[in-house]
């Protein structure tokens, strides 16, 4: 082993191996994470001096000076040939830490990324809201890389991406792709969607909505003719309408269930599961697209009839987290046991593995 802990090696070699993130603070092994699962490494436990340097090696010249003294700071990291970086600098006991998310240069197309084939057409959308939701390492932000390259390769668009930090790198294909990183480009997401209406944009995609100013923002750019993507940490569908409209003063969300119904085209939230058999993960996924009915719903705030609508609609593309999972199962892509451990309503997916829903059928033709 070197003298010294060497992060780029490290971070080379956690490539290599397919790790998606990695752990490094003071007192202990660097961690991996494969699979979806922590994994300790055998490298000696790390000294203050060894997080010091690693940090001093890979943080960009305009916060170097300044780095140590502060609490929480996002940044990017590119080793050449290898991968793209996107760094959390954070504090720990009031010791150093990095997590690293490894983001690849190639960006996967969606008919590689095993997701319901409904997804293929919020390409095609012209104006309105797509949200993908989901926890952290749900692969969110893949999965919408995936549609913006599919817009890129086959629409002349200007698609703007607002970003904190800016992960997947596009090149300009047929269409014009400008990607902006906030704290950098722009002060905040809700100023960089505001002078994005001003830049001639088709397409706009919100790194992540994360309060009322930025989704109030992305609101009016879907009114006003654009295609907006973004993502939110919600688990479904019911889920994300109600954190939206939450974070609303009462008396203004009747109006926004009303922006909502006339905006959202569509929900997907995912979650990734590791399959022990095949050594791979699987994209559960409950997509949401914004019928009518779904309209209706939302505009009279009945969330639990749009679930029961996801629940049973086999017409308008519509799949549920349940239908999901149980053909995950049914394709021996998972376990039944893996799939009842993964699913919101176990009950429900036991009597869907019963063939208790008339509805059923239609998930194993």
């Amino acid at each position: 082993m070197d003298e010294y802990f060497n992060i780029l090696k490290f971070l080379r070699e956690a490539v290599a191996i397919g790790a998606s993130d990695e752990h490094i603070m003071v007192g202990s092994s660097p961690y991996i994470r494969k699979n979806g699962f922590i994994i300790k490494t055998k490298i000696p436990p790390l000294t203050k001096e060894d997080v010091d340097n690693a940090i001093l090696d890979i943080v960009p010249a305009s916060i170097r000076d300044r780095i140590f003294t502060m609490c929480d700071v996002d940044f990017m990291y590119e080793i050449k040939d290898c991968s793209r970086f996107r760094i959390n600098y954070n504090r720990q006991l009031g010791q150093p830490a990095l997590v690293v998310r490894n983001i690849p240069y190639k960006i996967p197309e969606l008919k590689n990324l095993s997701l319901p084939e409904v997804l293929y057409s919020f390409a095609n959308y012209q104006n309105g809201i797509v949200l993908v939701t989901g926890p952290t390492g749900s692969g969110k932000s893949t999965t919408i890389a995936s549609i913006i390259n599919q817009i890129n390769a086959t629409s002349a668009k200007h698609i703007i991406t607002i970003e904190d930090p800016v992960e997947y790198v596009y090149e300009n294909h047929k269409s014009v792709v400008s990607q902006r990183q906030v704290g950098v480009d722009t002060a905040t997401f809700a100023d960089g969607i505001k002078y994005a209406l001003r830049q001639d944009p088709d397409v706009i995609f919100i790194g992540e909505i994360r309060d009322r100013e930025t989704m109030e923002a992305a609101l009016k750019a879907s009114e006003t003719g654009h295609l907006v993507f973004s993502t939110l940490h919600t688990n479904d569908a019911v889920q994300t309408i109600n954190r939206i409209v939450n974070m609303f003063d009462e008396s203004n969300r009747f109006i926004v269930r009303k922006q909502l119904a006339e905006t959202l085209r569509a929900t997907v939230a995912q979650k990734l599961i590791y399959s022990e058999a095949q050594k791979k993960r699987f994209p559960a996924c409950e997509v949401m697209v914004v019928t009518s009915t779904i309209k209706d719903y939302l505009i009279k705030d009945e969330s639990e009839e749009i679930y029961s609508l996801l629940s049973s609609n086999t017409v308008d593309e519509m799949i549920s987290l349940n239908s999901s999972l149980a053909m995950l199962a049914n394709e021996g892509c998972i376990t039944q046991e893996l799939a009842l451990e993964n699913s919101n309503d176990a009950p429900e997916l036991e009597k869907i593995f019963r063939g208790v829903y008339q509805g059923t059928k239609a998930l194993y033709e």
